[in-house]
């Protein structure tokens, strides 16, 4: 490995809030492959996502729920199609249950997710949010769809 998150290897020009590399004002997240086909992630929140004092806004526990599901879906589709080149996916439903506040000034946080069922083209996926203390902060299961030429988001990891 080269230390590359799989959003600089496959989508260096993405503009995505959540993950793109290529968005200086976006998020930033980096999602790197891990164990038996999960993924994970930390992220260091900022107070200015904060929607309270010392708690993350749930627009943006939800779009890093979202991104980091997306790739787990965009990992597994390119290992089944036995290709190099991330498939252009999309979210075609997002379910997500806070448990709790997400803290936003005691360190990193960290995010996991994987793959529960797969087809051709669409992947059902758990993603998992939780602070410093591993306890779970929030958690989605949400369903990426590949797309193919003619939709917006074909070509969206190449900027």
């Amino acid at each position: 490995m080269d230390g590359r998150s799989l959003q600089e290897r496959y989508a260096p020009a993405s503009r995505c809030f959540g993950c793109g590399p290529a968005n200086p004002d976006g998020l930033r997240l980096r999602s790197f492959e891990a164990d038996e086909g999960w993924l994970t992630a930390t992220w260091l929140p900022d107070p200015r996502y904060e929607a309270f004092d010392d708690a993350l806004n749930g627009g943006i526990v939800g779009t890093l729920l979202d991104c980091h599901g997306n790739w787990a879906a965009v990992t597994h589709l390119m290992r089944a199609r036995a290709t190099a080149e991330a498939p252009g996916c999309v979210t075609a439903e997002l379910a997500v249950r806070y448990h709790r506040p997400t803290p936003t000034r005691h360190g990193a946080l960290t995010l996991r997710s994987h793959v529960l069922e797969a087809s051709t083209d669409r992947a059902t996926v758990e993603a998992t949010i939780a602070g410093v203390d591993g306890e779970p902060t929030a958690t989605a299961r949400g369903t990426f769809v590949a797309v193919g030429p003619g939709h917006p988001a074909h070509d969206r990891w190449r900027g």
